[in-house]
């Protein structure tokens, strides 16, 4: 393959979106955030050390949905 050839520079733009966007697949279901349940309070799960750190945030529609369900 030719360095002057023109589809070189196309074809490595493709190559290299292609792995950006593998890394940004992989990537992804490491960490989660999510809502706890009792406490309405988010916390972030990290699957890899299968852990839970809380951010110190309530969802506040979790919140209301609580605050509606209690007598």
């Amino acid at each position: 393959m030719d360095i002057s050839q023109k589809r070189l520079p196309v074809i490595l733009i493709i190559v290299l979106v292609g792995v950006l966007v593998f890394q940004y697949v992989t990537g992804m279901p490491n960490a989660s955030k999510l809502i706890d349940s009792e406490t309405c309070q988010l916390y972030i799960k990290d699957n890899q050390i299968n852990s839970k750190k809380f951010l110190d945030e309530y969802d506040s529609k979790c919140l209301e949905i609580k605050n509606l369900t209690l007598p």
